[in-house]
């Protein structure tokens, strides 16, 4: 397969609901901010991968149509929190496998206040197995909203497994808010100490507090893929190079093995990034700065280990010896991540793509993680999918 590369993206502020302009308002500020960092017209796009969870079907049309309407396919994507990687993902492969050049990726959110709740309520829910296996592991939790029931249950399988403290997911959640504090587009850009978040109104006493959650959000974001032909013909720099990249999901383990950390995505990351790895022909060491999938304090310290950035049982260390921030080991989240700079859920995994092509740029201001080479994204969904990206500076 050709390398795909990044010649271009797009995001605008993501935003609390009802603060932000139409989904087909983001999407397509978006798109234009992307079409201007690439350097190219809408016409120039051969194809177009559109993002979104909640949103009716073609969805992506109407947010496209507003940009420019030249006929070309437009496929819409729901790959639940993943969606925006798995939209990149199948633009990669249309680059990859020649059937387009200049490939155009939009994800978007248009969001409500407080839980995420079901929609179709007549027919078998793609969840309900999970919510069964989330129910049986987590019965003593039952008052406890269902999604901090699957991440704090994840969470607190880790406390018990390995001794992991509770202070430890406010060490991750304070480093969010101080990353985020320098990006314009983060919806919460306060600096908020551990202290403070341990303090904070109890969601899941002994497990997490608010704080340690990310919060309803609205927004979008953008990306131009485009050929090696591409890059040739048009000579231009600043573009970073997609070195590999993987989507997995489910196997038998997410149910079988009987552990919240496994069925909330463990193993569906760690095998993402193990075929992204050997794909590159690098390891975890290699990492330079990494955007991961924080939807939850909890999420990020095990994601830190399913993708091999330290040892199982070791995040906690990790943490507490800064390695996961500035003149650490690996700088997680520069951007804020989802705790801090908003979770969009089908703009993530581009906003996610967006932060990184600044930082292999080296146009990232003051976030900016020194001498970054390499790059890792990644993003994942419940029920389930995940996505891990290696990006390279060009």
């Amino acid at each position: 397969m050709t390398k795909a590369w990044v010649a271009g993206t797009g995001m605008v502020p993501f935003q609390k609901p009802g603060a932000a302009a139409p989904y087909d308002a983001m999407a397509g500020e978006a798109v234009r901010l992307a079409l201007a960092d690439a350097g190219i017209a809408y016409d120039d796009v051969q194809q177009a991968y559109a993002g979104f969870v909640y949103g009716d079907s073609t969805a992506g049309q109407r947010a496209l149509y507003g940009v420019g309407m030249t006929g070309i396919p437009i496929v819409n994507v729901n790959n639940n929190c993943s969606t925006g990687s798995t939209a990149l993902w199948l633009a990669r492969q249309a680059i990859g496998c020649g059937a387009a050049d200049c490939v155009l990726v939009v994800g978007f959110e248009q969001m409500k206040p407080g839980a995420i709740g079901t929609v179709f309520d007549d027919r078998p829910s793609p969840f309900d197995r999970f919510d069964e296996a989330c129910r049986e592991l987590v019965a003593d939790a039952h008052d406890v909203p269902l999604a901090l029931r699957y991440f704090g249950g994840a969470g607190r399988e880790h406390m018990q497994r390995y001794g992991t403290g509770l202070a430890t997911f406010a060490e991750i959640r304070a480093k969010a808010s101080r990353h985020a504090e320098h990006n314009p587009l983060a919806i919460f850009r306060r600096v908020v100490t551990a202290q403070e978040v341990l303090a904070d109104r109890a969601v899941w006493p002994g497990v997490m507090t608010r704080l340690m959650a990310c919060p309803p959000t609205c927004g979008a974001a953008a990306a131009v893929l485009v050929s090696e032909a591409w890059v040739r013909s048009r000579g231009r720099g600043g573009m970073v190079a997609i070195r590999a990249q993987a989507l997995t999901t489910d196997t038998p383990s997410t149910f079988g093995s009987r552990s919240m950390m496994k069925l909330v995505g463990y193993d569906m990351a760690r095998a993402a990034a193990a075929q992204a790895y050997a794909s590159a022909g690098i390891g975890p060491e290699d990492i330079d700065v990494c955007e991961l999938h924080d939807c939850f304090a909890h999420n990020e310290l095990i994601s830190y280990e399913a993708l091999g950035l330290c040892p199982e049982g070791g995040a906690e260390a990790f943490v507490l010896s800064g390695a996961n921030t500035y003149g650490g080991k690996v700088v997680t989240n520069p951007s804020g991540g989802l705790l801090s700079k908003g979770h969009p859920l089908g703009a993530t995994g581009v906003a996610q793509c967006h932060e990184l092509v600044q930082q292999l740029r080296g146009t990232a201001g003051v976030r900016q993680v020194e001498g970054a080479r390499l790059g890792l994204q990644h993003n994942v969904g419940l029920g389930g999918a995940c996505v891990v990206t290696i990006y390279e500076a060009g």
